[in-house]
């Protein structure tokens, strides 16, 4: 899996959800389409990302919500 792929397509996500307008529904929202509609490894692909690369290239609020969803994915 290329990660620098599953980065840009976790930015799309985000993209859609910053527009909301309760910051935690977004967050939320974020975690749950992830979730919901990514294979375990593309999952864990971008959580290994997080730990080893400190989620280089993901946008502020697609890292606020694997931060806070982690538990989730």
């Amino acid at each position: 899996m290329n990660t620098h792929h599953l980065v840009n397509m976790a930015n799309r996500i985000g993209q859609f959800f910053v527009t909301m307008p309760d910051r935690d529904e977004g967050l939320m929202g974020i975690a749950q389409h992830i979730q919901r509609f990514w294979e375990r490894r593309m999952r864990a692909e971008l959580l290994a990302h997080l730990e080893s690369n400190h989620g280089e290239g993901l946008d502020a609020i697609v890292l606020d919500a694997l931060r806070a969803h982690r538990d989730r994915l």
